[in-house]
């Protein structure tokens, strides 16, 4: 397999468990184009968040006791490997038997769809999918979210935030900061980013509830998004 026809997605718990339960419609588009991307060569590894289940969990251990960062962090990664599973049955037919945890392990597998999810505290899943790539030797890494673009500033706090279509790793540096929080809202966090840069790795976000968009990317064609390099 060529690098060229492998990818990790880096796919947001958002997009899998939003607030409002498992997105099971989403997950069904999701799969459709995965399988067609499949049939035309190509093999994706797929790092899942734990989106609303993960803040279901810590919120609730909050209420009753007072609970260690640490333990917070743990939630949230086993919430990863939960979601993880859940495409893992999805992708039953073409998916490596076993959800990674640990990246730096490696697996030798023909299966076109291997899934990961969180690995160990302090570390986001957007870390696990540039470990996977130093892994495996893969040098593209497309993060899925529910934002169409990086941009300067907070969009939602700023109307005149400027959308990012292209930027290089020290800018984009300098735009999320240094340090890692559990549950922090960056496009790309800062650990992963310099693991990123020092890799040579080639990072596209988009918003992964435009699967056309996300297929044109995979097929090298002009998409919606910000790529970082």
């Amino acid at each position: 397999m060529s690098d060229k026809n492998a990818f990790i997605i880096s796919l947001g718990g958002s997009l899998i468990v939003p607030g409002g339960g498992i997105d099971w419609k989403f997950l069904k588009k999701f799969r459709n184009l995965i399988i067609k991307e499949i049939k035309a060569g190509r093999k994706f590894f797929i790092v899942c968040g734990g989106g609303a289940t993960a803040r279901n969990y810590g919120l609730a251990a909050k209420k009753v006791v007072r609970v260690k960062p640490e333990d917070v962090d743990w939630l949230g990664i086993h919430s990863t490997r939960l979601n993880a599973h859940l495409l893992r049955t999805i992708f039953h037919d073409v998916a490596f038997p076993e959800v990674i945890k640990n990246p730096t392990f490696h697996r030798s597998t023909s299966r076109k769809v291997v899934l990961a999810g969180g690995w160990k505290p302090g570390w986001s899943t957007d870390y696990v999918a540039t470990m996977i790539a130093q892994e495996y030797g893969i040098k593209k890494i497309v993060n899925l979210s529910n934002v169409d673009y990086v941009y300067g500033k907070d969009p939602k706090k700023h109307k005149d935030a400027e959308k990012i279509e292209k930027i290089d790793w020290p800018s984009f540096k300098k735009l999320v900061g240094s340090k890692w929080i559990p549950g922090m809202n960056a496009p790309f966090d800062p650990i992963a980013s310099r693991k990123g840069e020092t890799l040579g790795l080639t990072v596209a976000i988009m918003n992964g509830k435009n699967l056309p968009n996300l297929a044109a990317y995979i097929e090298g064609k002009k998409f919606k998004g910000t790529l970082i390099n």
